[in-house]
């Protein structure tokens, strides 16, 4: 049991540390720090970086030969320098001590997702035979978000003397953890101001250039024992550094404690950063405690987030969770962030907002519903950006950015590197209006699952209909097919930026958007219905939604184009008509053609060409919807889907598509779970592998895909369980798999805390906990029954 809660690494591998530093972060939703070693500021083996919910500054470089902007999640001071050395009794003081130096003899890692600590020992012999024990434990408090800590644990193995420690706040830090992204303005602080405020407490402030976010750390430096420690604080423009000696002798131990507070003038009810850091390590407790309290809030996680799946799959699926709670915590719900696509983990993407949050909000529903709805009041407060870049493209209602940071402008880069052939090329990606179907889907979905329709009846309404309303004004009729079309899109494949030879970017009628438009404006149709009468009118006032418009998308909703050729549905108009492509031939030549891509461009080539797919695009629909509503969907077009029809497409597209993305392996374990069980787990075990083993080599280094983690959490959860929310019921429709057919999950479905559903290969278990609600309603394939609070029932399985 105790290896399911631990990840750990033994040995050093150089190579390597950048992908455990990924893996090993700490956070607490507020901020995270990745894992990296203490002992150096960072180099070209390690890098250190800390990074904050919610805090972008924008640079400008020149790329090309043109002046391009971007908004960077900052890499904040490093709070995490503490290096030692060996200062013998008999002997001038030893070098620093790291794990790049020659001396070291033994190095372990080992991350508590318990308990949410990172422990790395190490073991460093001199040339005198002297032997040094390290052990350094690290956490960053998930109970009081602005606090960190580190404890370091000297042991002396036949010398005696003193330990020499040297801690550090490094404000000489650069956004410089993607190596594609070299060349491009990476310096975002300025400013430095350095100060001790007693004589173990020192501090440091930045400010960001452009954005203007004061930032402030503070860390006290305590001894044990403390007889005869003095502390020296020594300043410079970027840094503060206090130095102390411990004494040590044969079989002794010292212990070094940091302290580390954190915040930015972005954070409410204080007076200064400054001011708040200092005074949160002067009044922090003392080491012991502070692990003790973030002990318990981790307990009381995993107890919301309860999760229980046997063996290796287990152990990932919870490092998956951890980094999920680290990056959206409860804290996240007092914070104005959206989903960060690669985590608070690194800099690639720039911490930008994509649609991930499509892969992570139905999971966070059913157990931390109020950062549910604080990532969707992220939206609600761009929404006036939306809208303003709708009315620019010349359309109506909102259309959301494909990337979002700071104040909701499109933050999607224009000229991207291909590193295989080095050049900068167009980025079209910005055309995957989508964005907005993902939005309004979490929208709906969180009021399925939460109940909360205060939210859904005001802001989420008006984001929804917002959202409909740029749906019906980007369709055009197309007389000759006797349908509505939307053009110049791209879908969620992204190789796919326009056809062969065209003057203008974009495809006509992609499937997945032309279908997650149509289940919008249903959706908002419903929702018209369901408003009070005196808020839908105050609503249309509001908006300026004219009684024809509602009237009209019923219209588009039935009526948009779904292309079709050989029997299945069309990834986008003319899809059929591409050329095929040598896979095999791709494969034998480069071995890994997940960035197909990018190989074709460096041979001269270009995707728009052939039948090849990045990632899931039509098959997301298979991901998004059950058999039954997405039949219902594509029945309201007027065009049935029957499953030959379904299976069909879902073989065709099998063989069609690269997996570019972590996302893609989720999307396919997710449908073939429904559709070819026997072929669904060698998609699983990609999902599950996609960050730990590196799949897509080397992203991980740069960030965790998080989107890839909550889906793969969510795929045991709502996937294999068939588990949905709808029509005030909850709704199983359980498909285990072989390989993982007995497991539990723990949810939060409306105001019932702790509803536990255990599957087994005939049989599932719904617990409902004690409580004066009244009974959950559940659906379980055609037969319906009611489970009162406090009672538990076990169900057969009909047969599929």
């Amino acid at each position: 049991m105790a290896r399911l809660w631990s990840w750990s690494y033994e040995g050093y591998d150089p190579a390597g540390e950048r992908l455990r530093e990924t893996l090993c972060a700490l956070g607490n939703g507020y901020f995270v720090t990745r894992g990296a070693a203490c002992e150096v500021l960072g180099d070209p083996v390690h890098y250190p970086g800390t990074y904050v919910a919610g805090c972008y500054d924008r640079l400008t470089s020149t790329v090309a030969g043109r002046s391009v902007d971007n908004e960077d999640m900052v890499n904040m001071p490093n709070w995490l320098p503490l290096r030692y050395r060996i200062c013998p009794a008999d002997a001038a003081p030893g070098p620093w001590l790291s794990p790049d130096h020659p001396h070291l003899t033994a190095h372990r890692q080992a991350l508590d997702l318990r308990g949410g600590t990172l422990t790395r020992s190490s073991a460093y012999t001199d040339e005198a035979g002297r032997r040094l024990g390290v052990e350094e434990r690290r956490l960053v408090h998930m109970g009081e978000p602005h606090l960190a800590a580190q404890r370091l644990t000297f042991t002396a193995d036949g010398w005696a003397g003193a330990v020499e420690v040297e801690a550090a706040i490094d404000g000489g830090v650069r956004n410089a953890g993607v190596a594609r992204y070299q060349g491009l303005a990476d310096q975002h602080l300025r400013g430095w101001e350095a100060g001790s405020e007693r004589p173990d407490t020192m501090w440091l402030t930045s400010r960001t250039i452009d954005s203007d976010i004061l930032v402030a750390l503070a860390a006290r430096l305590r001894a044990t024992p403390a007889r005869g420690v003095a502390h020296q604080t020594r300043l410079t423009v970027l840094r503060t550094f206090q130095t102390m000696v411990l004494p040590i002798g044969p079989g002794s131990t010292a212990v070094v404690d940091k302290t580390v507070a954190l915040y930015t003038s972005r954070d409410p009810a204080i007076e200064s950063p400054r001011r708040a850091a200092v005074d949160c390590v002067v009044q922090a407790p003392h080491f012991r405690q502070l692990l003790a309290s973030h002990r318990r809030a981790w307990a009381d996680l995993w107890r919301q987030a309860k999760l229980e799946v046997p063996g290796e799959a287990g152990q990932i699926l919870r490092l998956h969770l951890f980094h999920v709670l680290q990056t959206l915590s409860p804290h996240t719900a007092e914070l104005d962030v959206g989903v960060p696509a690669r985590g608070l983990h690194g800099e690639s993407y720039r911490g930008h907002v994509f649609w991930d949050e499509l892969f992570v909000l139905p999971f966070l529903n059913l157990h931390l519903p109020q950062v549910s709805r604080a990532l969707l009041e992220y939206r609600y407060r761009r929404l006036p950006a939306a809208v303003h870049a709708a009315r620019e493209a010349g359309r109506t209602g909102a259309m959301y950015p494909w990337q979002s940071a700071g104040d909701g402008r499109e933050e999607t880069q224009q000229l991207h590197l291909n590193p295989r052939s080095g050049r900068w090329l167009p980025d079209y990606s910005r055309l995957q209006h989508h964005v907005g179907s993902a939005i309004a889907y979490n929208i709906w979905q969180y009021g399925q699952a939460s109940g909360d329709s205060d939210f859904v009846q005001t802001k989420g309404a008006e984001m929804l209909l917002q959202i409909a309303r740029f749906w019906a004004s980007a369709t055009a009729w197309d007389t000759g097919l006797g349908r509505y079309r939307i053009r110049g899109v791209v879908g969620p494949d992204e190789y796919h930026d326009g056809y062969p030879g065209a003057a203008q970017p974009g495809v006509d009628d992609n499937a997945y958007t032309n279908v997650t438009a149509a289940w919008v404006l249903m959706r908002a149709l419903e929702l018209c219905d369901t408003l009070p009468e005196a808020h839908r009118r105050q609503l249309f006032e509001r908006m300026q939604l004219t009684p024809d418009e509602p009237e009209r998308w019923e219209d588009i909703a039935h009526r948009l184009h779904v292309p079709h050729h050989r029997g299945v549905i069309s990834q986008f108009a003319g899809y059929g008509d591409l050329a095929e492509l040598d896979w095999e031939g791709y494969r034998r030549r480069y071995g890994d053609i997940r960035r197909l891509d990018r190989i074709l461009e460096a041979e001269g080539d270009t995707v728009n060409r052939y039948q090849a797919s990045k990632q899931a695009d039509v098959l997301m629909l298979g991901y998004l919807f059950s058999p039954s509503e997405l039949a219902a969907v594509f029945g309201g077009l007027g065009y049935p889907l029957d499953e030959d029809t379904w299976h069909a497409t879902v073989d065709y597209y099998l063989s069609r598509t690269s997996h570019g993305s972590t996302l893609s392996a989720l999307a396919h374990a997710w449908v073939l779970a429904r559709v070819q069980r026997p072929d669904a787990w060698a998609y699983c075990e990609e999902a599950l592998a996609g960050d730990v083993a590196d799949v897509q080599g080397g992203t991980t280094a740069e960030g965790i895909h998080l989107g890839a983690m909550a889906g793969s959490l969510d795929l045991v959860q709502r996937g294999l369980t068939g588990l949905e929310t709808r029509e005030e019921a909850l709704w199983l429709d359980p498909a285990p798999l072989p390989q993982l057919s007995k497991f539990a999950v723990r949810i939060r479905y409306r105001w019932h805390w702790d509803v536990d559903l255990r599957i087994r290969a005939e049989q599932v278990g719904i617990a409902v906990p004690e409580s004066d609600l009244p009974p959950v309603r559940v659906r379980l394939r055609d037969r319906s029954f009611v489970i009162a609070p406090g009672t538990a029932r076990r169900l057969d399985l009909p047969d599929p």
